[in-house]
């Protein structure tokens, strides 16, 4: 080797470069997709309206969706910090779910304008559909992560199933959503019931894994 050569690069590296490019694209979307469900509020008024009238649907949409995507932001960011490394499989999980997070300012100014058609009952039933997507990545990333990539060596499995149980809890408050808007009641009460099951045993699995009092 030439004195002055470059060190190889060694193999934990170069996973680490991979890890964090995907961090910085997903804190990328994300910021962008918070920004823009606010450049993408263009109420219109229209003859007798009031102010609260023109702004008041808008800015709940902005400030629902600021919330729940942030919260999604942090289940986001609490799964990558238990990384040890990601593969390919994984961010092409993470990609779906990058889309789905840039296509919500979308979905919110069709929800609040009716741009293309949409009546009140589906612009909401597109909004809880996207959500729905969004979380589904979420518990399949996840659920890939721990269980079939084994990209979360150190982290043991009753806790991984927990979290696993809690993203699958919020999914499903979504799927029941969703059906709730469409009056499919069948299915809201079964979405209904799977989330209220999965939330209680992701509770008794987090209660397990703490450790006994000194």
């Amino acid at each position: 080797m030439e004195p002055n050569a470059a060190p190889p690069v060694r193999e934990h590296h170069v996973h680490q470069r991979h890890f964090d490019r995907l961090v910085m694209l997903s804190d990328g979307v994300f910021g962008i997709a918070l920004t823009l469900s606010a450049v993408e509020l263009r109420p219109e008024a229209k003859p007798g309206q009031t102010l609260l009238q023109v702004w008041g649907m808008p800015l709940l949409a902005y400030f629902l969706t600021f919330f729940i995507i942030g919260l999604v932001w942090l289940q986001h960011r609490r799964a990558l910090a238990q990384l040890r490394r990601t593969d390919n499989t994984l961010t092409l999980i993470t990609l779906v779910l990058l889309s789905m997070i840039a296509l919500m300012p979308v979905v919110i100014r069709a929800m609040v304008t009716g741009e293309g058609g949409l009546d009140a009952t589906s612009g909401l039933t597109a909004y809880a559909i996207s959500l729905l997507v969004i979380n589904s990545c979420l518990t399949a990333g996840w659920g890939y992560a721990v269980f079939i990539g084994h990209l979360v060596p150190d982290m043991p499995r009753r806790q991984a199933w927990s979290w696993l149980l809690h993203d699958a809890f919020i999914t499903l408050v979504w799927a029941a959503i969703a059906c709730w808007f469409q009056h499919a009641v069948w299915m809201l009460v079964l979405m209904a019931a799977l989330a209220v099951a999965a939330r209680i045993a992701s509770a008794c699995l987090a209660r397990r894994g703490k450790p006994a009092p000194g």
